[in-house]
């Protein structure tokens, strides 16, 4: 039976990684897992190309912490070690209007936008604001809403923006249970929008646009098949109905998720920033 995840972390086993795939581990506020693939070898097995794949794992995000400043920090110098110099363009992935699949555009819509500032301010009169980095966001829907690819719009927009970078940001599927609303996955080999639940679309990729393209998820859903398989470790009929669960409390998830991962991602982006400056954002 095939698994459905979209987590690299969840298609290794520890005890017989292939020898182009490297584990370590670190972390304060997350139980961080970098996994390191050298080429594409693993990329007709389990669907995993060349990079760097970084899961920070901690309580549910959809919950309070009293360490939430310490999580955005060191989700911020996590995802700083990916990031190139240059100009970003943040895309928000998914459908807003379906809870679970929201993610991406309500953290694009979070995103300090600083790419029109030098055009709008005088350098002396507004010098800190035009010191920031130039960022751009946008989140196009889903090609059911739109009949336009995800993939197609990025290359659109990014031919005129011009970016160094994209930040492409996405709802995840999962196979552990554990990880469902708990895990951020950050990854420079780029996304294919949908993979998790099999509805996969164009690659976001460095190949497929000719610039870096960093990949930010949060497990928002699990297949039903696979709860069932994990928890009495039979083996599932392809025939009988499939379907995705996701938590309760999915709404107060995608928000709060949504709000960490722009606080990280804008702490990443302008370092001169501090918690407090983002956090007078929202």
């Amino acid at each position: 039976m095939n698994i459905r995840t979209d987590l690299a972390l969840e298609s290794f086993s520890a005890d017989a990684l292939p020898k182009s795939v490297h584990i370590s581990e670190r972390g304060r506020a997350f139980s961080i897992t970098e996994i390191t693939i050298d080429d594409d070898s693993c990329l007709s097995t389990i669907g995993k190309g060349k990079g760097r794949y970084i899961t920070l794992e901690g309580d549910c995000l959809s919950r309070f912490s009293d360490d939430y400043q310490f999580m955005a920090e060191e989700l911020a110098q996590e995802l700083s070690l990916l990031v190139p110099d240059g100009e970003i363009m943040v895309v928000g992935l998914g459908n807003n209007d379906i809870t679970p699949d929201a993610i991406g555009p309500q953290t694009a819509a979070k995103i300090l936008a600083t790419r029109h500032l030098s055009d709008n301010y005088d350098s002396e009169e507004e010098k800190f604001l035009t010191s920031l980095r130039r960022v751009c966001s946008f989140a196009g829907g889903v090609m059911g809403q739109t009949g336009i690819e995800s993939a197609e719009l990025v290359r659109a927009v990014a031919s005129e923006v011009k970016p160094d970078c994209i930040i492409a940001i996405d709802a995840l599927a999962c196979s552990d249970i554990s990880r469902l609303g708990t895990a951020i996955q950050l990854t420079d080999s780029g996304i294919s929008p949908g993979s998790g639940v099999s509805n996969q679309r164009m690659e976001l990729s460095e190949k497929s646009l000719g610039i870096p393209v960093i990949a930010i998820g949060v497990p928002t859903v699990v297949d039903m098949h696979t709860i069932v398989k994990s928890l009495t470790g039979r083996k599932i009929n392809r025939e009988l109905p499939n379907m995705l669960v996701t938590p309760r409390d999915i709404d107060r998830l995608t928000e709060r998720a949504s709000q960490l991962l722009a606080f990280g991602i804008n702490l990443a982006l302008h370092p001169t920033l501090t918690f407090e400056d983002v956090r007078g954002l929202f």
